[in-house]
């Protein structure tokens, strides 16, 4: 088997729970790309396959899926076969700025993953049928809020290498959702019904 086999659209694995790590592959990959182009403005599929470490059929094939969501649009170029792709230009519409679009659909395909997997965790092995979901509110003030952050992402690091290098996964590894929000929790409003 191949890296490229491993990365192809059509990602089904078959078997128990096989739909599903597919589709989490599908949120992966686009999620991935998404970064990306927040991170460097313009790529083509073949410059995202060499940074994520994916193929650039997979990458062209989700970069086509979100344009036609409307997330991402071509990016100016000079002609040629190479295709850049661009996050769509901030623009006002009825459902307001488009700024937060991207932060939107982050959220959203993390809800509909969660959602799944409440719905079908059954169908997982059973070594993955259970979560390591948690909340809590802590006092912090906003350095260490931001040092609390810090230490996620060193803690997730060493793992970070394993969504570039699918080659390089423990046989027994699988896609997580990794989810962390770390925001300050606003007083109500006055006439809020929900006041503390």
């Amino acid at each position: 088997m191949t890296e490229d086999d491993v990365n192809t659209p059509n990602d089904r694995t078959r078997g128990t729970g096989g739909e599903l790590r597919g589709e989490l592959r599908e949120h992966e990959v686009r999620t991935a790309l998404l970064g990306l182009l927040a991170e460097v403005g313009a790529v083509t599929a073949t410059e995202a396959a060499s940074r994520l470490g994916y193929s650039s059929g997979l990458c062209s094939f989700h970069l086509r899926q979100l344009a036609r969501h409307d997330y991402i649009e071509e990016a100016p170029h000079r002609g040629g076969r190479a295709r850049p792709w661009r996050l769509k230009r901030p623009t006002a519409t009825a459902d307001g700025p488009a700024e937060g679009r991207f932060d939107d659909l982050a959220r959203g395909l993390e809800d509909e993953s969660w959602q799944r997997w409440l719905a079908q965790r059954d169908e997982a092995p059973s070594a993955w049928r259970h979560d390591e979901a948690f909340s809590a509110v802590a006092y912090l003030t906003p350095e260490e809020m931001s040092r609390v952050a810090d230490v996620i992402r060193r803690t997730l690091a060493p793992y970070r290498d394993r969504e570039q290098r699918p080659l390089a996964r423990p046989d027994s590894a699988r896609p997580v959702a990794l989810i962390t929000r770390l925001f300050p929790l606003l007083p109500h409003a006055p006439g809020d019904a929900a006041q503390d």
